[in-house]
């Protein structure tokens, strides 16, 4: 089992920025993938940015040059740094690790973004 807790989300005038942080704990080891995803009011959840062990990501067209994600593997962490961020960018924000096949999920931390 992987438990996942994020942190870092709250109310941010437009053009602000934030950190997103997630701590796996339990069994960290073998973590595959960790990615962050997001929800919005009515909408599907989707994918924001993903990072591999190797350090590989891939991103959202929609935060490209914006977001961030970067993983400190000794710590189990992985972040999301959010820059000009856009109204459209409001959501409930999710951890996700993949370890030996299984997928894991934070509690979610909401992130607000005003105009």
């Amino acid at each position: 089992q992987v438990q996942l807790v994020e942190s870092g989300g709250g109310l941010v005038q437009a053009g602000g920025s934030l950190r997103l942080s997630c701590a796996a704990s339990g069994s960290g080891s073998n973590i595959n993938s960790m990615a962050w995803y997001r929800q919005a009011p009515g909408k599907q959840r989707e994918l924001v940015a993903r990072i591999r062990s190797g350090g590989s990501t891939n991103y959202a067209d929609s935060v490209k040059g914006r977001f961030t994600i970067s993983r400190d593997n000794a710590k189990n962490t992985v972040y999301l740094q959010m820059n000009s961020l856009k109204p459209e960018d409001t959501a409930v924000y999710y951890c996700n690790a993949e370890r030996l096949y299984n997928y894991y999920w934070g509690q979610g931390t909401q992130v607000t973004v005003s105009s």
